[in-house]
């Protein structure tokens, strides 16, 4: 093929296309911008989410703090292992919370740990026991996920919209359509259906 025969398309949306009616430019823009919105809008709302998730883990972090229990009575022996688990058992334990009062609860020991040993145990500002705060990999694994779902849920629900947008362009295509085709059709009395 000689290179002067050769036809290249550019640009196809923006050309003057005598066969593009008003509602397929409107679609490509109501496209293009939906593409950019759902990127800009899943990119703002993953760093908005994993910035509520850091400062979550933040304060978790500040909240709690690791005491140092004393086991009351001695811990049971552990059970027969039928399932994962730590190997630890419930047994007695008494604390002194941050304010000063002390607390006397259940917690998870190791197996036959004698009364009087000591254990640390993590307990909030009002010295009720908690979990430990997570950790550093635990922290990160959060805020991208929670981050990376954000993201994704509201590029979605933008393209979802662009989706029913589209939806309705093509319904008032299809009309305008078969309101043309009726009046060739009637024009010069034929019935093409």
């Amino acid at each position: 093929m000689r290179k002067s025969e050769r036809v290249t398309v550019r640009r196809w949306r923006c050309r003057g296309n005598p066969l593009t009616r008003r509602v397929d430019v409107v679609e490509a823009w109501v496209v293009l911008a939906g593409w950019v919105l759902a990127l800009l809008g899943g990119v703002f709302a993953g760093l908005a989410a994993s910035g509520a998730v850091d400062q979550a883990v933040e304060r978790q972090r500040a909240e709690n703090r690791q005491v140092m229990a004393v086991v009351v009575e001695d811990a049971p022996a552990p059970a027969p292992a039928r399932a994962a688990s730590d190997h630890r058992v419930w047994g007695k334990v008494r604390w002194t919370a941050p304010d000063g009062s002390t607390h006397r609860e259940e917690a998870r020991v190791p197996p036959r740990a004698p009364a009087g040993s000591t254990i640390p145990v993590w307990v909030n500002r009002s010295g009720a026991l908690t979990t430990p705060p997570v950790t550093e990999g635990e922290a990160w694994l959060h805020t991208a996920m929670g981050g990376g779902l954000a993201g994704a849920f509201a590029g979605g629900v933008v393209l979802g919209a662009v989706w029913l947008a589209r939806l309705s362009l093509d319904r008032r295509r299809m009309a305008r359509w078969d309101a043309e085709w009726e009046r060739i059709d009637t024009r010069r009395g034929w019935k093409t259906g």
